[in-house]
């Protein structure tokens, strides 16, 4: 228990920049979607959608092989030094080759006249992807806190730009008339704004990593480097295969949705995506934390017991997050417009195949701590064949509902893979009773609460809370050493 909760602090302090800086970003979303209309959110959705892809590959991997190696080799400084290095190389080629094409890449896309978009897109990749190592580096020194500070600097930034270049100079430039503003603005909100805050945010980040990236020499271990990418390789076909299956909806909608519809659903579904959100900070900060813990952990004898008891508070949580979300999604949906409304049916499925994804994260350690990682590559591919086959066979047919139930086919498919052939490989005794008995209950208050809309909206929450406080009580009563830590942690009186 006591490594738990280490790593619980961990996924606090991390969760403190993951969450607070996912919220603080998810407040945008209010006025993303009451500013723009959803063909301009289209936009905004499509290319970040293509900016999952290409930062994964920008990185390729090189993350968890830095943490990997850190631990063994003799040299670690050695190790931060190649990855940092390797990422610097190929960064830098990259913005060389699409910035030179930059014209024919937004004439790909849709976008002829707009190149500006293409140039702030690419230099948002390169800003992040010489972050990511600096940042590997924070985490493995356990700098957690510093860590937080600087990702919840970039948040700030970034939020601030957008409310000024949203919303404060074309409200002055149409107030006050101050043509010298027409640099910046042309009396209404413009999509680029969004990327340009971006651009600048990702831009302070780097120079705020500067002590950490002063930490690499400039030198590579080409013997190392190919250590690290042999290791790394099949985590990039994994990571890659895995950030298409949460994005390439997103792209395919565009293609396959009827002609005088797509844009506009686009638009719809990508920002009712974003209620998905709750989840994925949680998962995201968890995985911050739980990546250098698991590694520790495989040194000792009772790791595989470790592992169960962090799996099943996980899945406390993720269960908990989904029954809280869907009982008060009558108030939730408030955080997007109107327009955007047609969205909701979507928000159950994608919860859902969230906290699959979530799960199938836990269970990756199997593979990734035995060296075994063409395992993740293959279950992520097998993953992105369902999610591309579906979404193309549904989208003609049920929309962008489609989209949905691919998403949530894809990671049942990805969690049920890892976990029979974790079992055959690494087993770890999790408490499968425990799984499916959370699950139940999150889904039965989750239907008993879409039943209920009361003319009251105040006794509709109050008995939507107590079906919710319902779903924790009757966890307390089903994890003992969850109830022992808890009464342990209220301060007695003296």
């Amino acid at each position: 228990m006591g490594k738990v909760k280490q790593l619980a602090g961990q996924t606090a302090v991390y969760g403190l920049s993951s969450i607070l800086g996912r919220i603080l970003n998810y407040l945008l979303v209010p006025l993303y979607t009451r500013v723009f209309l959803p063909h301009e959110s289209a936009v905004y959705v499509e290319l970040y959608a293509y900016m999952a892809i290409l930062a994964v590959i920008l990185t390729y991997g090189m993350e968890t092989a830095f943490f990997r190696y850190s631990e063994t080799h003799s040299k670690p400084k050695m190790v931060y030094s190649t990855a940092f290095n390797s990422i610097v190389i190929t960064t830098i080629l990259f913005l060389l080759f699409t910035l030179t094409f930059r014209d024919s890449i937004a004439s790909w896309l849709g976008y002829e006249g707009k190149t500006e978009y293409i140039i702030y897109f690419l230099l948002i990749l390169g800003f992040d992807a010489l972050s990511a190592i600096p940042f590997a580096w924070l985490r493995a020194q356990q700098k957690a806190w510093t860590f937080a500070g600087i990702k919840l600097a970039n948040i700030f930034i970034n939020i601030a730009l957008n409310l000024i270049l949203i919303l404060l100079l074309p409200y002055l430039y149409n107030k006050y008339g101050w043509s010298w503003l027409g640099i910046f603005t042309g009396g209404k909100p413009e999509v680029s704004a969004i990327f340009i805050s971006n651009m600048v945010a990702s831009f302070a980040t780097l120079l705020l990593l500067w002590p950490a990236i002063r930490k690499a020499s400039l030198t590579i271990d080409l013997g190392l480097w190919k250590e690290m990418f042999l290791y790394a390789f099949p985590l990039l076909v994994y990571n890659l295969a895995g950030v298409v299956n949460e994005t390439i909806d997103r792209i395919l909608l565009k293609h396959f949705l009827p002609p005088e519809t797509a844009i506009h659903d686009l638009g719809v579904y990508g920002m009712c995506f974003k209620f998905s959100v709750f989840i994925v900070i949680f998962i995201q900060a968890f995985r911050y934390a739980a990546e250098p813990f698991f590694f520790k952990q495989a040194k000792e004898k009772d790791a595989p017991e470790t592992y169960a008891m962090v799996m099943n508070y996980f899945i406390i949580v993720c269960f908990g997050m989904f029954a809280g979300i869907m009982l008060f999604i009558d108030v939730i949906k408030y955080f997007v417009g109107p327009m955007y409304y047609a969205g909701l049916p979507i928000v159950p499925l994608l919860l859902m195949g969230h906290v699959f994804l979530g799960i199938y994260y836990n269970l990756s350690v199997w593979y990734k701590i035995t060296g075994k990682t063409m395992y993740g590559a293959l279950f992520s591919l097998i993953g992105t064949a369902v999610t591309i086959g579906l979404n193309i066979f549904l989208i003609p047919r049920i929309g962008f509902m489609g989209s949905a139930w691919a998403n949530f086919s894809c990671y049942l498919l990805m969690m049920l893979l890892s976990f029979i052939y974790g079992q055959k490989h690494y087993p770890i005794p999790y408490r499968l009773d425990k799984f499916f008995l959370y699950l139940t209950l999150s889904i039965a208050l989750f239907l008993i609460g879409s039943k209920i809309h009361l003319p009251w909206l105040g006794l509709d929450l109050v008995i939507k809370g107590i079906l919710f406080v319902l779903f924790f009580i009757i966890v307390l009563r089903k994890e003992p050493e969850l109830r022992q830590a808890l009464i342990l942690a209220v301060p007695k009186r003296r």
